[in-house]
């Protein structure tokens, strides 16, 4: 049985679609894969996940240290076991790039209908840390967090803000 079949249960996983409650079928299967949690953690942690991983794909190569970031910051902040967390982000990273244009925005939408503002500021600031672990944050990574923090309901400022934390890693800077 090859690893796609593992995951999706065919060689061929069928198109994304969204449920009258909101989910997807990333969020959902990232969710069965965390059902000893309660289903709002689970909900949350699988979205959060994703948007990790999409940032991470920005450029269309997800660095090993990338990976690494990701799954530490499940562990620190989902507070999973690390095979859980392995298993959470390679789900996601799948996911992102079997299915990433149809469900970038549904899912970072659901996101946001399920996180406090706190929730999403932290993710923000995640998004950058996972961009700068491989020590360089590119224009590509910046726009894409530039877009899911505006997707994320986060004006210009707050973007600004964010990013600030992370000026010695961004490419452009260090082009001048």
């Amino acid at each position: 049985m090859s690893l796609l079949e593992r995951l999706f249960g065919s060689a061929r996983p069928a198109p994304e679609r969204e449920t009258a409650d909101g989910d997807t079928d990333t969020v959902r299967r990232i969710v069965g894969e965390l059902e000893a949690l309660d289903p709002a953690t689970a909900r949350y942690l699988a979205a959060f996940a994703y948007i990790l991983s999409r940032v991470a794909h920005a450029d269309l190569d997800i660095s090993p240290e990338e990976t690494v970031k990701m799954e530490e910051i499940l562990r620190d902040l989902g507070h999973l076991p690390p095979e859980q967390a392995v298993l959470v982000v390679q789900i996601a990273k799948s996911q992102k790039t079997l299915f990433g244009g149809t469900e970038n925005f549904l899912v970072t939408r659901e996101f946001k209908e399920i996180a406090t503002r706190e929730q999403r500021e932290e993710l923000v600031d995640c998004l950058f840390a996972v961009s700068a672990a491989d020590d360089a944050i590119s224009v590509t990574e910046e726009e894409e967090i530039r877009r899911i923090a505006t997707e994320l309901g986060f004006d210009h400022r707050d973007y600004v803000d964010a990013r600030s934390r992370y000026s010695d890693y961004r490419d452009v800077i260090r082009g001048l």
